[in-house]
């Protein structure tokens, strides 16, 4: 039984692991705080701002269509990417040397369901655009309850990539093999990993520049018998942008992790990846900030809906002030006895006055 705990520690503490691997990713407090204010500041914007893109395709019902679903189903895996930002920031530096074992699962299945979670349904969203584009509409014939179908499929398959670690494919029982950027990762995962999510990267490239190409030759061949009509052709053209620069910031923010990822995997001892590790989040985090700023600047319909509900909460907060300052006085009265007074002359009067108007 002893020999068992021995091979398999699931009982020590992270400081055990990150002993284990030598890995020196220490922390001072100046850097820890600026880290946890900064970070906490973009994470509030991510989860403030994917909450108001999936508020807009709810409310917007020129937004009831399943790519705009499927972008909604974006925006959530960004807010999961958030809250797992705020989790990993306050479980860092000291502390992750004082998370156990499942601690540390967690913090790094939040951050793998939210990356599988993107990627998939980028995946998804590509297939759509290219049934869409094939048909020669802005939209395509995709069901509410294909598209409901499809986003249970991306978050199932992105729990399941995220629970692989802890499912067993892991280094606890074989220590060597842990990996210095996730010690309790094995290297043959980080391989399998970051190989799998660049060969989706390369597969979604060479899907959108196909859709691109195709968009852009159909369109030359339409546009000297449909000068007229060609405008409202232009439609899935923007769509279309929107979605590869999308996947182009996506793409930019995660590659240099990724690549980074699988030399740790391949055991690169002068790499001193390490030291990246803390930038390369950074890169994640951006990308969580740009997808919404991308929604908004390349659609005008989706920025008309942001304003709209701010507008919205803005009159709600007004409203909610206005109530809260008309009830003090009917509160008070009834504390002191007086209820049963009757309104003065001045109330008598502005009463007269809005009924006028």
């Amino acid at each position: 039984m002893d020999m068992d705990n021995l091979s398999c520690p699931y009982n020590e503490s992270m400081a055990f692991f990150y002993n284990n691997v030598k890995a020196d990713d220490k922390w001072n407090e100046t850097q820890l705080i600026l880290v946890q204010v900064v970070g906490s500041l973009f994470c509030c914007f991510i989860l403030c701002s994917n909450a108001m893109v999936i508020a807009a395709v709810i409310t917007n019902k020129r937004f009831h269509y399943p790519f705009y679903y499927l972008l909604s189903n974006l925006a959530a895996s960004d807010f999961l990417a958030g809250v797992a930002y705020v989790y990993l920031m306050f479980n860092t530096g000291k502390v992750s040397r004082e998370l156990s074992v499942q601690g540390y699962f967690i913090r790094q299945g939040l951050l793998d369901i939210s990356l599988s979670a993107s990627l998939t349904n980028l995946l998804v969203i590509a297939l759509e655009r290219y049934i869409s584009v094939l048909s020669w509409k802005v939209h395509s014939n995709l069901t509410k309850r294909r598209v409901t179908l499809l986003i249970v499929l991306v978050w199932a398959i992105s729990i399941f990539m995220g629970a692989v670690p802890s499912l067993g494919w892991n280094c606890i029982c074989n220590l060597p093999d842990c990996s210095q950027l996730a010690p309790l990762f094995s290297r043959s995962y980080l391989i399998f990993w970051s190989l799998s999510n660049l060969l989706l990267f390369l597969i979604m490239v060479a899907i959108y520049l196909r859709i691109y190409m195709y968009v852009k030759r159909k369109t030359s061949m339409l546009t000297p018998h449909t000068s007229g009509s060609i405008n409202r052709k232009r439609t899935p053209i923007k769509l279309i942008k929107t979605v590869m620069v999308v996947l182009g910031a996506f793409v930019f923010c995660w590659t240099p992790g990724l690549v980074v990822l699988l030399l740790d995997g391949l055991h690169c001892t002068s790499c001193n990846v390490v030291k990246l590790k803390r930038w390369l989040l950074l890169l994640a985090v951006l990308n969580s900030v740009m997808n919404p700023c991308i929604y908004s600047y390349k659609d005008e319909e989706m920025w008309a809906t942001f304003k709209n509900l701010l507008r919205c909460i803005g009159n709600g907060t007004r409203r909610q002030r206005s109530t809260r300052a008309n009830t003090r006085p009917h509160s008070s009265g009834q504390d002191t006895g007086t209820s049963s007074q009757p309104p003065s002359e001045e109330i008598k009067h502005d009463d007269q006055e809005i009924l006028k108007t």
